[in-house]
């Protein structure tokens, strides 16, 4: 009995085992796979794509205004009460004769709360049935409008503005999920140094106190050690929390719940030798190809296109309309009757409007965005400055990073020897403790400096890159 109860407890365990496991979805990303998959998921990505189709929809919007719009209406009318119309009774040449006639027609169509005793002079009269359904459809079409033309002209610039804003968006986004990767690696190979580093201090530590419990070193020295390894274990936990915090920004930068876990498979070291890259100081493109110069181009062609909009508002508009429709009249609903007469109507109309006079409104509008148009200029002449000096400093900084990566290594290398030594002489007493503690100290920050010294390679490339990035955008990227 109690083996089959413990069977039983297996299983269940097991399956609630299995059961978080298959609830828990785990990614694993390679760098590049990174931002393959953050291009696609990214929120702000996503957001940005958004903008493109709203600009294409758009696009259609602006052109459809000069193409025919036709509507249709169907009015149905029945009046509770129909009014009645006094009439002067001067226009008749019989009066009473006039007044009996309307008595009599009154008295036909039930209409005895009308009363027919009239003002002096007037003759009560009421039009029309009780009833009326009117149908019509009318076509419209606008023949002339300059601001139709303009409109026309800058939907390209439209669909250009949206498109240059995604291709910056991704930009951002990519340098974003290198940034956020590169801290994880950082942040990985750093809770692996700080574990080591312990492991190696807590041994001497140890080593220490059975020498010291046996009297062959002071105290002084089972201290300064146990200082060194109170403060890797500072460090080592620190390093664990940042770690956390990497992945929830890589987490955010893919677009992934930050429940999701997420492994990255790339080595910090051999990332960066990917991304050690001399030829890329020789790199050159042309700045009007920098998206921020096109962006701030995009932004003078708008200035442009609104003076222009401007200017056409005091040209004239002509348009023409053509109404056809039927009516149909009843004192009864009998309007779905196969016996039910209707009247046809149509119409033909143009209508040519002329801008004469505004009381110097439309020149104060037009010189104000002549003058925004002139500031646009001014922009874009001071973004093609900006851009070549952010070329000229991210090629400086990456040409630093890459000096920098080279004299981390030679420092690390030298701060393992020289650590390495010092903890041979002291076991052997000849170094102190305190020499040994400024050893290892040296060796930390070295190590330190390297790990920062590769991603500082990593992210002052792609910094460059996202500069000399000539992309356009199109439906593949």
């Amino acid at each position: 009995m109690k083996s089959r109860i413990s069977i039983l407890i297996m299983l269940v365990l097991s399956l609630q085992s299995f059961s978080q496991q298959d609830t828990i979805q785990t990614y694993q990303f390679s760098l590049m796979e990174a931002i393959e998959f953050g291009l696609e998921n990214n929120y702000q990505s996503q957001i940005a794509q958004k903008d493109v189709e709203i600009a294409l929809q758009q696009k259609w919007e602006i052109i459809a205004q000069g193409l025919p719009q036709i509507s249709a209406g169907i009015d149905y009318q029945n009046f509770l009460k129909q009014p009645v119309t006094l009439l002067p009774a001067s226009a008749f040449d019989n009066t009473q004769s006039t007044v009996n006639i309307v008595e009599q027609y009154f008295d036909n169509v039930n209409r005895n709360d009308v009363p027919v005793n009239s003002p002096e002079g007037f003759i009560p009269v009421q039009f029309g049935t009780q009833q009326s359904v009117n149908a019509t459809a009318t076509w419209n079409q606008l023949i002339f409008d300059g601001s139709y033309i303009v409109g026309i002209q800058s939907v390209k610039t439209l669909l250009q503005i949206s498109k240059n804003a995604k291709t910056k968006t991704d930009l951002e986004i990519k340098k974003g999920i290198i940034n956020a990767y590169g801290n994880v690696l950082l942040a990985e190979e750093s809770v692996e140094i700080f574990e080591k580093n312990l492991g190696n201090v807590e041994k001497n530590f140890n080593d220490t106190q059975k020498i010291f419990e046996n009297g062959l070193t002071e105290q002084e020295d089972v201290e300064q050690l146990e200082i060194t390894k109170l403060n890797l274990e500072n460090d080592l936990a620190r390093s664990r929390r940042m770690l956390d915090i990497a992945y929830d920004m890589l987490n955010i930068s893919l677009g992934i719940p930050v429940e999701k876990n997420v492994v990255a498979t790339d080595d910090l070291n051999e990332l960066a030798l990917k991304y050690f890259d001399l030829s890329l100081l020789s790199e050159t493109i042309p700045v009007e190809e920098n998206i921020d110069y096109r962006i701030a181009k995009n932004t003078a062609e708008a200035a442009d296109i609104q003076v222009k909009l401007q200017q056409a508002k005091a040209l004239p508009t002509l348009s023409a309309f053509v109404n056809y429709g039927y009516q149909g009249f009843s004192n009864d609903f009998t309007f779905l009757n196969g016996n039910q007469e209707y009247f046809g109507q149509s119409i033909l109309g143009v209508s040519l409007n002329i801008p004469i006079f505004s009381s110097g409104m439309r020149s104060a509008k037009t010189q104000q965005r002549k003058l925004e148009y002139e500031q646009a200029m001014l922009d874009l002449k001071q973004t093609e400055s900006q851009v070549k000096s952010d070329i000229n400093s991210a090629k400086s900084e990456y040409q630093f990073s890459l000096d920098n990566y080279k004299n981390a290594t030679k420092n690390l290398e030298l701060s393992e020897r020289i650590e390495n030594k010092n903890q041979i002489k002291f076991f052997e007493g000849i170094a102190s403790s305190f020499e040994l503690s400024e050893a290892q100290r040296q060796l930390y920050t070295a190590q330190q400096n390297y790990l920062q010294a590769m991603l500082q390679v990593i992210t002052a490339k792609v910094e460059l890159e996202n500069l000399l990035d000539t992309r356009t955008y199109t439906s593949d990227n």
